[in-house]
């Protein structure tokens, strides 16, 4: 399971929840509610199973039951990429956040329009706030010179990035083998001199787009720094160390912090408590 449930401390913070998740001997999960009545904050859901989607939608109907909002942070859409095709991914998914009547869905830098344009009362952090917070925090942020955004499909969130951190943006392209799925070649546009360059995406799964970028780059690890929202980092997702000197992500997926890929990982619970965003 990757979900937990978070209470409203009568002192004002928030707290770990006392409910506890189990399951009946016919499969069916249940909650196992606490003695003393408490005021639900929010419950927070890292990675997609579908376990976790049938846990939310049993604490939203408790906290309906004694009249308090069901508010879900829910970082990483679920099927955010499977917004096109047959079966319809984003659909599906949406319809079982729909299905748990949730008052307010937060979720961080959605992969693209359609998946969150399904699911209802959401609200979106956007990335590029954050990641000038992160860089500003780590001391890193003058050490930059550019923006690199690996294909058209990340143009918008590295220009983000870029307009908040006050850098000039470049864009790369990539070709695909569309019958295989394989990256076949990457063109990189002249990037400047000096300084680091920081490659802006929202999710790596096992990283080829970022290796195969690194080295049509041709710039050295050193000079490369690598921000992705959502740090899946499956397969061989560890050699990105081998290109990058700094990787940033954040808490959103259970796979950020891989400790081969040494990922500098930000906690999310501060911007999605906080509706600044």
């Amino acid at each position: 399971m990757a979900i937990e449930f978070f209470a409203q401390h009568p002192g004002g913070h928030v707290v770990l929840s006392a409910i506890e998740p189990f399951k009946f001997p016919g499969g069916e999960w249940h909650l196992r509610l606490p003695a003393e009545p408490e005021t639900p904050a929010y419950a927070r859901v890292n990675g997609c199973t579908a376990d976790d989607l049938v846990l939310l939608g049993l604490w939203a109907d408790s906290a309906h039951q004694a009249g308090h909002r069901a508010i879900a942070h829910i970082p990483y859409l679920p099927a955010a990429r499977a917004d096109r095709g047959t079966p319809f991914g984003a659909k599906v998914y949406a319809n079982m956040l729909n299905a748990a009547g949730l008052d307010e869905v937060v979720v961080f830098d959605p992969h693209s329009p359609v998946a969150p344009s399904l699911v209802q009362n959401i609200r979106i952090v956007y990335s590029a706030e954050v990641l000038a917070e992160v860089l500003r925090e780590a001391g890193e942020t003058d050490s930059y010179s550019a923006v690199l955004a690996p294909d058209k499909g990340a143009v918008e969130r590295a220009s983000k990035a870029a307009d908040a951190l006050g850098l000039p943006l470049f864009t790369a392209t990539k070709t695909r083998d569309f019958d295989t799925g394989k990256l076949t070649s990457f063109e990189v546009p002249q990037l400047p001199r000096s300084g680091r360059i920081l490659v802006v995406d929202d999710i790596c799964d096992g990283g080829g787009t970022f290796r195969g970028l690194a080295t049509a780059a041709g710039i050295g690890r050193d000079r490369l720094g690598l921000w992705v929202s959502h740090g899946i980092f499956s397969g061989a997702a560890g050699e990105l160390t081998g290109h990058f000197a700094q990787i940033f992500t954040t808490d959103s997926h259970p796979g950020a912090r891989r400790a081969d890929v040494g990922a500098h990982v930000t906690e999310l619970a501060p911007y999605l408590e906080s509706e600044r965003n």
